[in-house]
């Protein structure tokens, strides 16, 4: 397999360009990688090859022939919903192989499709499809007792947003911020608190007023699935947040919010009301960076060539 990585934000993006036979469509692909070739995710994703906050893309040919390419992204634990910071990866890396050019692209993904558009300076902006608020002010209580408030919200993945409450929202509080929302997350599942239709809540996202000499209407930690954080603003993360702030009208429709991310990295969002639907388009821009090509290697007697399984590494 031949691979490309980038990283947006600050995030990875490992993507398979070529020599990985898939089905037509994106829904299908996520199919065969999570039923017939889970080996594709772990040999990526997986020590000694990667590490846990890589998100892998996996190309394959689209059923709408409308979109340039159809896409699956994945992590360390399973494949995603969808991945707005990979998406932008993976524009840039379309470009880096000279198969687009500056202009609107739309890409099929498992949930729908999504619009970007490359700009000239490589600055890339992504349609979401549409995102709504699910609930308001839920609460869930911890093992220590203490009540946590916050909102369900469906920005291409599921999130719980949480504002001004735990560590404090800085660098140095990663190893804290991580502990405080994984037990979060625990205690939602715990306590049966879901999205609709009974579905897991596997984002946690904490908000706070940027720190010092970041330029941004907030700054956010995200737990993606697994124990890995986001090093971007996460896109899917800066959707539903904009979900939020449109529904309690804090945002009107066209007003631009600047994300920032945990290590100050910065998406730009904005949303499109839909008519007659209490949904919305958010718009996330970002850049992307290509950082190596890599010709992955599987060497028959290579007893972790398909990557280290993770319960022999975690702690």
């Amino acid at each position: 397999m031949k691979i490309i990585d980038s990283h947006t934000g600050g995030e990875p993006t490992r993507t398979i360009v070529s020599g990985l036979d898939t089905p037509r469509g994106a829904k299908a692909t996520r199919n065969f990688l999570e039923n017939d070739a889970d080996w594709v995710r772990t040999t990526l994703i997986n020590e000694p090859r990667g590490f846990d906050a890589i998100v892998g893309a996996c190309l394959c040919k689209p059923e709408d022939s409308t979109c340039i390419t159809g896409v699956v992204f994945f992590n360390n634990l399973s494949c995603l919903h969808s991945c707005l910071h990979g998406t932008i990866g993976i524009v840039e890396t379309l470009a880096h192989l000279d198969r687009i050019k500056p202009g609107e692209h739309r890409i099929e993904t498992p949930i729908g499709i999504v619009t970007t558009h490359l700009a000239e300076d490589h600055s890339i902006t992504v349609k979401n499809i549409p995102c709504y608020r699910f609930a308001e002010d839920v609460g869930v209580i911890l093992p220590d007792g203490q009540k946590i408030i916050g909102d369900i919200s469906w920005g291409g993945n599921w999130f719980f947003l949480i504002s001004n409450q735990g560590p404090e929202i800085k660098t140095e509080n990663i190893a804290a911020l991580t502990d405080f929302t994984k037990t979060i997350r625990d205690s939602l599942h715990t306590q049966n608190i879901t999205g609709k239709n009974g579905a897991e809540i596997d984002h946690i996202e904490c908000f706070a007023p940027p720190q010092p000499g970041i330029d941004a209407d907030s700054q956010n930690f995200v737990l993606c699935p697994g124990a890995a954080y986001d090093r971007s603003p996460c896109g899917t993360g800066t959707s539903a947040k904009l979900a939020c702030l449109a529904a309690s009208g804090k945002l009107i429709e066209g007003e631009r919010w600047y994300q920032a991310s945990i290590i100050g990295s910065i998406f730009e969002g904005s949303f499109e009301s839909i008519y007659d639907s209490d949904n919305i388009i958010p718009i996330i821009t970002g850049r992307a960076f290509v950082t190596g090509e890599t010709t992955i290697i599987i060497h028959p007697n290579d007893p972790f060539k398909h990557g280290i399984p993770t319960h022999q590494i975690r702690v």
